[in-house]
Order: structure tokens, then C-alpha cells, then sequence
């Protein structure tokens, strides 16, 4: 149980005693460094049950608690805070439970609870993935580590977007420019070839587009009118209508999409238990909304189409069904989340994965989704997330100017060798290992500058500042990693007996370090509450600053005390294990040497 737990309970306990009444919250913090104490409960909301003076109200909980409670051994009283210290046997008891606890910080998940989906990714077919979709797969990958590390079982997915008008695109200009060629006969990925007659479309189409207007053509006239998108959409047409030739091409031309995507994604290092694609998915919602409509869920208007009224809801009305009779996104959206519930029938939840200029869709999405009655729509969450920028500026896929996920792991990897090689420390390293390494490192700093920020924010990506082997960046925590497992690999003694607290004096540096390993458990369920993986990047260089300092001022194998010098490795082990831990979900590998 968390240090946290522990406490509450303990305060509880002597609210009751000392007052007779249940309290109803614990309101606990850090202790700021310039007091005494380990962990602060604040007074404050304990006013709302008991009229008093906060400080006399601290003194007495603070002098039950030091007599009471076998973890406190003092504690003092500023303003409306009770700084609580807690005793060094609390810490070495603490830290024998979980110095070989493999899964320290993580809960099992229940194998008959509920689960939870997360979605991400969700590309496009007709181009490949670039920076946006980068932030995307490494948000949603992490957050689905992190609810399963907080004791949920979890499915991975993605719905692929692979029809559509922007799809036809990319086939027209291939039949109409690419003389037969294929990933195998050009050596290009699938998703780049695919991605280049997208962008090839758009160049001819704005030749047309200036071709019409020099003819006396409108902009709005030329737009509609340019033959290549007449042609695009008799395409679209024709797909829909099951077309076996236009069919085949749309097979041929995603089958080498879908491969360039499994190649980026395992360079990137995610994966995926389920996918959708919007090929089948497009006509899923239109039962439900016959059956809202005879609840009384929709409504019809005059011309057939169907509607609902958000607009007591503080939104607006939204059509789920055109006059046509065909679907819009938000029926589909609505199908599909029904289907996943059928196909794992354990989910209770789920996450997408999305950038925020989608805020309002999901919004309307999870309301109409609780007006129908599903019980699982309490629990759906928009991970909304800002977009990456780069010093260079925006992004524009049909331009062809989009940051492509691939070569911006290849840069990162460059950049990553260029750093190490003017360190100069590899040496002794085969090419191999150097080859891996700057992989590592280079992978780690994106991963970490992207995740260490705020899902919300928008970010400004600069990779040459994201490998800085200084200050809150990943190279910076591997770093502090391979440090601690080069010394421990230099301990040549027996370290794996346990220490009692009469066998160590904690020194005030160790007494820091296991009161910040003692926060991993509940940042891990922190971040899995609030979907945020920047809380376990944030954890993480907290705890390598706090290494850092104990291992300049405590010496570890110069010490002459055997009992000090164990317990020193010992806990260097442990956040090297934690510093590992930690980085696993964000989905960052560490170096066992740099």
C-alpha cells in the first residue's frame, strides 16, 4: 500500500478519535524543502466539518499521530499545514518490500474486470506518417501502458481510414503517371509511393485549376469543374458501387500502404491488438438510428433526414443521417464504438486518441452515446492533444512538405550519433552496438520531449534540443540509467541480504530518494486517471535530479561501512529498475551502458 494510504488511514483514524466525526477528505501534498517533514495534509478543508483554528486543529492531529501511529515520528504546524515526518523504519521497511519487486508501481490487471479500449493512430491511406501522427501513436501507445500498468485490462486499436475521395486521389494519379511502378520496382515504401502520387494528383489538379481560370473560369468554377477531380469522384462512385477494377486498384495500392505502416510503426516501437477500417465500418450506425428514432432519441425533418436536439445540452442539433439516406461521420462514429463493445464484450470504456480541433465532434459523439442507453458511455474519453510544430513551420501533406515519421527517427538517430561522437565514449564499442545505441537515444529524446509535455499543449519539436545529454530530456534520464548499472556491475560483494534499521543510519540524501520512489504507485495511477503520460516523464526526471544529487554527496562503493556501501547499491538498483519501469510506459528503451 502507498505511503499516501497509509497516512490517510492513520489521519483518519485520529480525526475520529479526536473530534468524533468521519472525515470526509484527505487533502495530502509534498512537504515544500524549507520545512521539516515529508508529507503535508492540508487543514484547510477539515474547516468545512470543524469550526477551530487550523494550527490548534495541526497540533493536536500532528501530536495523536506521533503517539498513535507507528510510521510518524513528528511533525510541525505552518499556518494551515501539518508537516508530517515519517520515521526512517518506515522508509527501510518500505524499501526491503520492494527493493526485488519486479512489478513495483504496477496492479495486475483483473482478468475478469472491465477493460478498457484505446485508439490511435487512425491514418489516412493515401500518404504516410508524419510528425502529427508521431505525437498521435507515442499519446496513445503510453496511455494505454499506463492504464494497464494501473490494474485495467486494455485493447489497442485503430480505425483506418482507407476510403474516400482523398483515396481515389492518389489512384487516379497513379494509373494516370506511374507507368506500373510498385514498392518493388522503385525500392520505396508503400505508404511513400502511395503518399507521392497524392501529392502528384494535387500539382495536376492546380495546373487544371489555372488552366480554367485563364479560360474565363470562376476560382470557386475552376475548383469544381477540373477534369482530374471529375475523374476522382467517378471513381469514389464507382467504389461504392463495387466496381471490380476500380476495387482491385484500391486493394493493390492500401496492401502497400498497410505494409509501409507495420514498418514505421515497429521502427517506432508500437503495436496494435485490433484494427477497423472505415471500408467496413462506413455504413455502421444507420440500425442505431432507427432504433433512436423509435425512442425518440433522433428526430425527422420534413425532408427525411434525421437529427438530434443537443441544444438543452448547452450544444446544438446534429444531423446523424442526410436526406439521402446515407451516413455521416458521426453515424459511423456511433456504429463503430457499438461494434467494439460486440467484439470484446469486456470493454467498459474507451480512449481516443485525436487531435482537439475534434473536441466538439467527440463531445456530441459520447452524449448521443448516453442518450441511447449504453452504460460504457460514461466512461469514453477524448485524449485531445495540440499540434507539433517545427521551427520550419507548418504542414501540408497534398504540398508534399509534411515532416515524414520515418525520416524525422532517421534524423533523430543521425543527431543522436553526432552528439555521442563528440562525447567521445564509445570506443570501445563494435559498430553494432553503436548502431543500436544511437537508435535508443535518438528514439528516447523524441519520445520523451513529446511525452513530457502536456497532451493539451501545443509543442515546437526541435530535435537537436530534444538529444541535449543535460536537463529534462530522455538522453539525459538513459543516461543517469547506464550510470547506475555500471556501478553496479563494479560491486564485487554480496549485495542481496536484507538490512534492518539497526543495521543502517539513512542518510538525509537516501531518506530523499526512497520518499521519491515511494510516489511511483500513485503517479502511475495519477496519470492513468488523468490520461497523461507527462506526469511519468515528469516523475521520472524528478527522481533522476534527486539520484543525481545523493550520488554527489553520498559516497556509494567508497565507503568504508559494508552495511552502508549494500544498502547504497541496493537503492541505486532500485532507481535504475524505476528509471526502466517508468520509461516502459512511455514506450522509451534505456541503455544498460553509453
Amino acid at each position: 500500500m502507498a505511503l499516501s494510504q497509509i497516512l490517510t488511514s492513520h489521519i483518519e483514524t485520529a480525526v475520529t478519535a479526536l473530534f468524533g466525526i468521519t472525515l470526509e477528505k484527505v487533502e495530502l501534498q509534498g512537504t515544500r524543502r524549507e520545512f521539516e517533514g515529508d508529507i503535508t495534509m492540508v487543514i484547510f478543508p477539515l474547516l468545512k466539518q470543524i469550526k477551530g483554528n487550523p494550527v490548534e486543529l495541526g497540533n493536536k492531529i500532528g501530536e495523536y499521530l506521533t503517539e498513535h501511529s507507528d510510521i510518524v515520528e513528528g511533525f510541525n504546524v505552518v499556518k494551515g499545514f501539518l508537516n508530517i515526518v515519517i520515521s526512517d523504519a518506515y522508509y527501510v521497511n518500505f524499501f526491503n518490500d520492494i527493493k526485488s519487486n519486479e512489478s513495483f508501481g504496477f496492479i495486475e490487471p483483473e482478468l475478469d474486470g472491465k477493460a478498457m479500449m484505446v485508439e490511435y493512430a487512425s491514418p489516412n491511406t493515401n500518404k504516410p506518417l508524419h510528425l502529427g501522427h508521431v505525437r498521435n501513436v507515442l499519446l496513445g501507445y503510453s496511455v494505454a501502458e499506463i492504464i494497464k500498468a494501473s490494474g485495467k485490462k486494455v485493447y489497442k486499436t485503430q480505425i483506418i481510414n482507407d476510403r474516400g475521395i482523398h483515396i481515389c486521389k492518389s489512384m487516379l494519379a497513379w494509373q494516370k503517371f506511374g507507368n506500373g511502378e510498385t514498392p518493388e520496382t522503385n525500392g520505396l515504401k508503400g505508404d511513400k509511393l502511395v503518399g507521392n502520387y497524392y501529392v502528384a494528383f494535387d500539382k495536376a489538379y492546380k495546373q487544371e485549376i489555372d488552366q480554367l481560370k485563364a479560360e474565363g473560369k470562376t476560382e470557386e468554377e475552376a475548383k469544381k469543374n477540373a477534369p482530374i477531380l471529375l475523374e476522382a469522384q467517378e471513381m469514389l462512385r464507382k467504389w461504392e458501387a463495387g466496381d471490380a477494377e476500380v476495387v482491385a486498384l484500391w486493394e493493390t495500392m492500401n496492401g502497400w500502404v498497410y505494409k509501409g505502416f507495420e514498418e514505421t510503426y515497429a521502427n517506432i516501437g508500437v503495436n496494435f491488438d485490433s484494427y477497423y477500417y472505415e471500408s467496413n465500418t462506413y455504413l455502421l450506425g444507420k440500425d442505431v438510428v432507427a432504433d433512436g428514432l423509435a425512442k425518440g432519441v433522433f428526430e425527422k425533418d420534413p425532408d427525411g433526414s434525421v437529427w438530434i436536439d443537443l441544444t438543452e445540452d448547452g450544444l446544438d442539433r446534429k444531423i446523424v443521417l442526410r436526406s439521402d439516406g446515407t451516413a455521416v461521420y458521426m453515424t459511423q462514429d456511433i456504429g463503430t464504438a457499438i461494434q467494439r463493445v460486440k467484439d470484446f464484450p469486456d470493454v467498459g470504456g474507451m480512449v481516443y486518441t485525436v487531435g482537439n480541433e475534434q473536441d466538439y465532434h467527440f463531445k456530441v459523439l459520447f452524449l448521443i452515446l448516453k442518450k441511447l442507453g449504453f452504460d460504457w458511455a460514461d466512461s469514453l474519453y477524448h485524449l485531445s492533444y495540440g499540434m507539433v510544430d517545427l521551427p520550419s513551420g507548418k504542414m501540408k501533406s497534398r504540398e508534399g512538405t509534411v515532416v515524414d515519421a520515418d525520416d524525422l527517427m532517421t534524423e533523430m538517430t543521425d543527431t543522436a550519433q553526432k552528439i555521442s561522437e563528440e562525447l567521445g565514449k564509445l570506443d570501445d564499442y563494435s559498430e553494432e552496438e553503436k548502431t543500436r545505441l544511437y537508435k535508443i537515444i535518438g528514439l528516447g529524446a523524441l519520445k520523451y520531449y513529446i511525452l513530457k509535455v502536456d497532451p493539451k499543449k501545443r509543442i515546437l519539436f526541435d530535435p537537436k534540443e530534444s538529444v541535449d545529454f543535460a536537463g529534462n530530456t530522455g538522453p539525459f534520464i538513459q543516461y543517469t540509467y547506464a550510470r547506475i548499472q555500471s556501478l553496479v556491475r563494479r560491486a564485487d560483494f554480496d549485495y542481496s541480504i536484507t538490512l534492518q534499521l539497526e543495521d543502517v543510519t539513512l542518510h538525509e540524501k537516501e531518506k530523499e530518494l526512497l520518499k521519491q520512489l515511494a510516489q511511483y504507485p500513485d503517479v502511475v495511477q495519477n496519470a492513468a486517471a488523468g490520461h497523461s503520460p507527462a506526469l511519468i516523464a515528469n516523475y521520472t526526471y524528478d527522481l533522476v535530479k534527486e539520484y543525481n544529487s545523493f550520488y554527489q554527496s553520498v559516497p556509494v562503493l567508497g565507503t568504508e561501512v559494508m552495511n552502508e556501501k549494500i544498502f547504497r547499491i541496493q537503492l541505486s538498483k532500485k532507481v535504475g529498475d524505476t528509471i526502466k519501469s517508468a520509461f516502459s510506459l512511455l514506450g522509451i528503451d534505456v541503455p544498460e551502458r553509453m
